[in-house]
């Protein structure tokens, strides 16, 4: 069992998170309104409790960043992440700070979401997760990936952490999926580039799917 902060009442919270809890793992919910957080720990059950956002990151396993990328920096002030509430934990950071349907990245220059995530959250080990794929289309994949191996999402990722990597890694495997390393946290805007591009073909009409070589496994 992993104990989970999970950090927002959204689409990627409520899917992530049914799948978590359904795994066995400690769930508990923070958000910018308490009620949502309320309803989505109603929802998610099993024992899933919504706390405030500092209780949310507080003695956990893993914490998952699950907001706007605008909205971040607020949520992790609200978590107490610059004074180091966060240090020592996983944290899962799958934003995408991207021109809505165009794909162009909006941070500066050679900047990545995660790395000023890792600013604003002094000690925690980020590991970039869970942003190339709709947050509805984890509802979809199914949990016994060694069944449909075919069809199991490979989950890019990158952390400097190894233990924060082999951590997220079994919770990307507890939602059907398949981890894939990329390195360290530096390869983070490269990542985030690519989430840029799927979004472009995407609002394009495109299949991204087309767009990528397929390997063979």
């Amino acid at each position: 069992m992993t104990r989970i902060g999970i950090l927002g009442t959204g689409t990627l919270a409520a899917a992530l998170g049914e799948r978590w809890a359904r795994a066995g793992h400690e769930l508990v919910v923070a958000g910018r309104s308490p009620a949502r957080a309320r309803d989505l720990a109603d929802r998610l059950g099993r024992g899933t409790r919504a706390v405030t956002p500092r209780q949310a990151v507080a003695d956990r396993d893993a914490v998952l960043l699950a907001v706007s990328w605008h909205g971040a920096e607020d949520m992790l002030a609200a978590a107490g992440a610059p004074e180091g509430t966060l240090a020592g934990t996983p944290l899962i950071d799958p934003t995408n700070a991207v021109e809505h349907g165009v794909g162009a990245l909006l941070t500066g220059p050679g900047e990545a979401m995660a790395q000023r995530i890792a600013r604003l959250s002094p000690g925690a080990h980020v590991v970039k997760a869970f942003h190339l794929f709709p947050a509805d289309q984890w509802a979809c994949v199914p949990a016994d990936r060694r069944a449909h191996a075919d069809s199991a999402p490979a989950v890019a990722m990158c952390g400097d952490d190894q233990d924060a990597l082999r951590v997220v890694g079994d919770l990307v495997r507890d939602v059907g999926g398949v981890p894939a390393v990329l390195g360290s946290l530096d390869r983070a805007r490269q990542l985030e580039e690519v989430a840029g591009f799927v979004i472009g073909l995407t609002f394009s009409g495109a299949d991204p799917g087309s767009a990528v070589p397929r390997g063979r496994r």
